[in-house]
């Protein structure tokens, strides 16, 4: 028997290094107990799969301390009573089956802290071909075949920015990886570089050769340590086989590793904003042209790219251009990567073809809803997408369909609402968002995103004008057109989506001052309906300022005066007798 225990960042929040630990107690041999990264499967965390003698896998999902007995007793006896309970269902396993795994394929299999898990898995193989058998404009050629595109968000062909930085005169090149990931709800680089960092890595040395790159750096937010600690042993144990160093499988090819701990800028996301701050400088936009490929990091042609691009690199290789380009659509193809989270009931990652629709993600892969709510809209891109109202569940997963609703595809972000969402609440809480993380550069994006911040925070607390809908639409469009960097450019995003889909919530909250979706608390009135209390006190116990009185057994009363409407009461009644309006 062999046991793996999931330890992404996501197992291990969860406890599985608490399971590891128990497991190392009992009585089973130490030596099958082995770690893997993130399967995906978030929600199901803690993780335990199971492999016996033949291979054949049993996954345990939500594992605690206390199974570790029960676990340990299946391992003995292989009677699988005391552990059913824990066996992941059949609706479950769905989650997995009906996704399509490149950037994802060795994603909580592998071992991520082991190399030799990595080569069993064709690891390298996709580099050696390139420097043994193939010139760079081969490689770069490849790459054009597979339609591979920028996966950071925005779209751009791979094989184009190879090129450019190829061309591009100067004996010392760059080759740069952006792991930053600013956006909220976003989490796919940091599962990829956790889980199966020598794929990153892999890809890199692939790209470095493609444009002529003699130093690659990744620069990953600093917030992601166990990120770094699995890049950094993985870097380390590359040099130590000479896959990293000087002449990289006898060839003439020399590379070397350098990780760069961001301070969780958002703005570094944009890339000459993130060769500003790899140069020490603050992170801040330059002007464009001339571009990285001509004038990048220490002002030497450079190349960037994202962790999720960089990850499809030698599979492509390995395959064949042809065999990416057949999966996706006629302007997006390839798979990629979501987190999934919100109000779904299976969040995590999902990684699809191009061409499935939001209802495949949000209700086939991830289930649905979680609550008996129904399903409002989904926040496509991060801060700098758009909300996408149920209306358009239908919306095709590729660049030029889900910008025609005025999202984006952005990072993958997909944060999933229900009816409870406020939709004017959700365009603010991603405007608070880009106007704190504005690097202050330009006029538009510094003050005008904070105009706009001011109208929003106007509105949900009632005290919203007629006309301010229009203004914060011209607003929009005067920061789009002025903002100097993609931040500023696509920040009205938010206001934007929500305002064309749901324009009847915003004039509610001005007209009427009221919140549809009973979310903007300054908007909300808590009440108690007598002939449904029972008195049993419960909400006067927990109200924090002393609103509510009454008797036991009798109806009790909220003083609207005293009320602070922070919710406590409608929480806790358990006979539905609080209500809010």
């Amino acid at each position: 028997m062999r046991i793996v225990i999931g330890q992404g960042s996501c197992g291990i929040a969860a406890g599985a290094e608490k399971v590891r630990k128990a497991l190392l107690n009992t009585d089973i041999n130490a030596e099958s107990i082995s770690i893997t990264g993130c399967i995906g499967m978030c929600y199901l965390e803690p993780i335990v799969d199971i492999y016996d003698d033949d291979n054949k896998l049993t996954r345990l999902v939500k594992v605690s301390e206390a199974d570790a007995p029960a676990v340990a007793a299946y391992i003995k006896t292989g009677d699988k009573t005391m552990i059913e309970k824990l066996i992941v269902t059949d609706e479950d396993s769905e989650f997995l089956s009906k996704q399509t795994r490149i950037a994802l394929r060795n994603c909580g299999i592998i071992n991520p802290e082991n190399i030799e898990a990595y080569i069993e898995k064709d690891g390298y193989t996709a580099l050696k071909k390139c420097l043994c058998d193939m010139t760079p404009e081969e490689v770069i050629e490849v790459i054009k075949t597979s339609g591979l595109a920028g996966r950071g968000g925005a779209g751009f062909p791979t094989w184009f920015k190879w090129n450019a930085a190829r061309q591009s005169q100067g004996e010392e090149k760059y080759l740069i990886c952006n792991a930053d990931e600013g956006d909220p709800g976003a989490f796919m680089d940091r599962a990829v570089i956790e889980s199966d960092p020598h794929n990153l890595i892999e890809g890199m040395l692939i790209g470095a050769y493609a444009i002529g790159a003699s130093h690659a750096v990744v620069y990953v937010r600093a917030e992601y340590p166990l990120a770094i600690k699995r890049l950094t042993n993985a870097i380390a144990q590359a040099q130590e086989k000479g896959i990293i160093g000087e002449n990289i499988f006898g060839t003439d090819f020399s590379c070397d590793f350098m990780i760069k701990a961001g301070a969780g800028a958002f703005v570094c996301g944009e890339e000459t904003a993130l060769i500003e701050s790899l140069e020490g400088h603050r992170g801040m936009p330059r002007l464009k042209p001339p571009f990285p490929a001509q004038s990048g990091f220490w002002r030497k042609p450079s190349n960037i790219n994202n962790v999720e691009t960089f990850a499809n690199v030698a599979w492509i290789i390995n395959n064949g251009g042809e065999a990416f380009a057949a999966m996706g659509t006629e302007g997006s193809k390839g798979t990629k990567v979501f987190a999934v989270t919100g109000k779904v009931k299976r969040s995590g990652l999902v990684e699809i073809p191009m061409g499935k629709t939001l209802r495949d993600v949000i209700f086939d892969i991830g289930g649905g809803m979680k609550t008996d709510k129904e399903f409002k809209a989904v926040q496509m891109g991060g801060p700098s997408g758009g909300c996408i109202p149920a209306s358009l569940i239908d919306t095709v997963i590729d660049y030029k369909a889900l910008g025609a609703t005025g999202a984006i595809m952005g990072s993958g972000g997909m944060v999933v609402m229900d009816e409870s969402t406020c939709m004017v609440g959700m365009a603010k809480f991603f405007l608070d968002f880009t106007a704190k993380e504005s690097c202050g550069k330009c006029i538009h994006c510094r003050i005008g995103t904070k105009r706009m911040l001011e109208m929003l925070e106007r509105i949900t607390k009632g005290k919203g004008k007629e006309g301010d809908i229009e203004l914060l639409e011209e607003l929009c469009y005067s920061i789009k057109d002025g903002a100097l960097c993609g931040l500023g450019q696509t920040a009205p995003n938010p206001v934007l989506t929500t305002i064309k889909y749901f324009r009847d919530e915003y004039e509610a909250h001005i007209r009427d001052k009221k919140c549809p979706a009973g979310e903007c608390s300054d908007l909300i009135e808590y009440s108690i309906e007598a002939d449904k209390c029972r008195g049993c006190t419960l909400c006067a116990k927990n109200c924090p300022v002393g609103a509510i009185s009454g008797t036991v057994r009798n109806p009790h009363i909220i003083d609207t005066d005293k009320c602070i409407k922070c919710g406590k009461c409608f929480t806790v009644c358990k006979f539905g007798a609080v209500k809010k309006a």
